[in-house]
């Protein structure tokens, strides 16, 4: 048995016990290192209600918040390194109508490094859905709203804006554009782990989006992004292997920003997702529906956990903070 062997095996202990326990539905795990060998391997339901089907290693998921570090961010980054924007100019200098009632408003000065790292006064959450269902209006509402300022925290709402941003720059809509490969904005609903059994839309969610501000928006920059463990693996590969953006782009992803971020990720800190025997050189994001990826320069080795937590409710405790450290304590253990 190889040494990947032995680490996925322990590493996949603490998913089966939370599927056993009913905790969570089901989940897929894996694990590629900087040679490309991996190991994925799925466990428990899809879905629940209001039919059961069984999870596989190459069953679909909405990625959630991983779409601002799969998607928008490098991107973002791409544009930098091509001198298409530059990081600390305001995000006026590519949404002009941002705020353009109120040339003194503080939205106005935000940059595009700023939001990157959710170094701004926007709020951690906004229930823009409540506003009404169609996409143009609600662009218009973000742009022109007085938001109040607050002391910066992890919001959406950065994310929202560095989509705009993207669309604007591009001509296309977030959904027009591609999203990757191994990506897609949807996806078949049999070949799903379904979400939530959704109050705003009175259905089980499975190969639509579930985050409510993105369904609003019809696509958005913070969430939306469906893929497969093999995809987002992949992904994580290009990374570690230099092939998946431009250099310069990857070093600021592990440039840090503040003592929990880098430009788009996290980085290590105490009680971060990650567990706590991760290398200093370690980036990472979760995902609402209860996703995650971890990349570790340090040991050139990355994992994602990738569960339905969320299915079909999100009003219960499925301990998916203590089963994403556990799970990544056993992958970095000696």
């Amino acid at each position: 048995m190889s040494g990947l062997d032995q680490t996925f095996n322990r590493a996949f202990q603490p998913l089966a016990a939370a599927v056993e326990a009913k905790r969570i539905p089901g989940g897929v795990l894996g694990i590629v290192d900087q040679n490309g060998e991996r190991i994925v391997r799925a466990i428990g339901s899809a879905q629940l209600v209001p039919k059961q089907r069984p999870m596989h290693a190459e069953t679909w998921f909405d990625l959630a918040s991983l779409t601002k570090v799969v998607f928008t961010t490098p991107r973002i980054l791409a544009l930098a390194e091509g001198g298409v924007i530059d990081l600390d100019a305001p995000l006026v200098s590519a949404l002009p109508d941002l705020r353009q009632y109120d040339a003194d408003a503080w939205e106005r000065k935000v940059t595009f490094r700023q939001c990157l790292g959710h170094r701004t006064p926007f709020p951690a959450v906004e229930p823009i859905y409540t506003y009404g269902r169609d996409p143009d209006l609600l662009r218009a509402f973000i742009l022109q709203r007085a938001w109040r300022a607050r002391d910066p925290v992890y919001s959406d709402i950065n994310f929202i804006l560095l989509g705009f941003a993207l669309e604007r720059l591009s001509g296309k809509t977030i959904r027009d554009m591609d999203p990757g490969p191994g990506f897609a904005w949807s996806a078949e609903p049999d070949a799903s782990a379904a979400t939530e059994d959704c109050t705003w839309r009175h259905r089980v969610l499975s190969g639509e989006v579930h985050d409510d501000n993105c369904s609003a928006l019809q696509g958005a920059g913070h969430a939306g992004l469906f893929g497969t463990a093999g995809a987002v693996l992949d992904f994580a590969l290009g990374l570690l292997s230099g092939s998946g953006a431009c250099e310069g782009s990857i070093a600021l992803m592990r440039t840090p920003l503040s003592a929990t971020r880098t430009h788009g990720w996290e980085r290590p800190y105490d009680g971060w997702s990650g567990g706590a025997l991760c290398g200093p050189d370690t980036i990472g994001h979760t995902g609402f529906t209860g996703t995650g990826l971890w990349i570790d320069f340090d040991r050139g080795k990355a994992w994602t956990l990738l569960t339905n937590r969320i299915h079909p409710t999100r009003h219960f405790d499925s301990g998916i903070v203590q089963l994403r450290q556990a799970v990544g304590d056993l992958v970095n253990a000696p």
